[in-house]
């Protein structure tokens, strides 16, 4: 699976470049921040801000089921490194929980509908 660098205006502040960069790269968002501003206030400001600025204009939006995707990973990602913030245990097995959940509501959907004589006759009928 190929990654693409996106923007992701929904969770950005100014064009959504540091939030993209962090989705593409695994990171937090507020330490792509920090590096970006650290960069711009240590001598870099005049490289930084071009670059910012290209990427905006260059970089496509995030598309929305990438977007969905990304929400669902970081809403149960459980972090490995100490100094990555995160949610409680507790809210992310709650997270895990419910989209169990709603997993199990769409294969008992899907069974209901494959076990039914309506789908039965389609199938005899596809075979013709």
């Amino acid at each position: 699976m190929s990654r693409t660098l996106y923007r992701d205006t929904a969770n950005g502040k100014l064009g959504g470049v540091c939030a993209g960069m962090a989705d593409y790269f695994g990171m937090e968002v507020w330490l792509v921040r920090v590096l970006t501003i650290s960069a711009f206030l240590l001598g870099f400001g005049a490289l930084i801000l071009v670059l910012y600025v290209a990427m905006v204009l260059i970089l496509d939006p995030m598309p929305q089921d990438q977007h969905q995707k990304a929400k669902q990973h970081r809403e149960h990602n459980i972090k490995q490194k100490a100094w990555q913030s995160g949610k409680s245990p507790r809210s992310l097995l709650s997270n895990i929980e419910r989209e169990l959940e709603d997993i199990e509501d769409a294969i008992e959907r899907m069974e209901a509908c494959v076990t039914s004589k309506e789908f039965e006759l389609k199938r005899q009928f596809s075979k013709l």
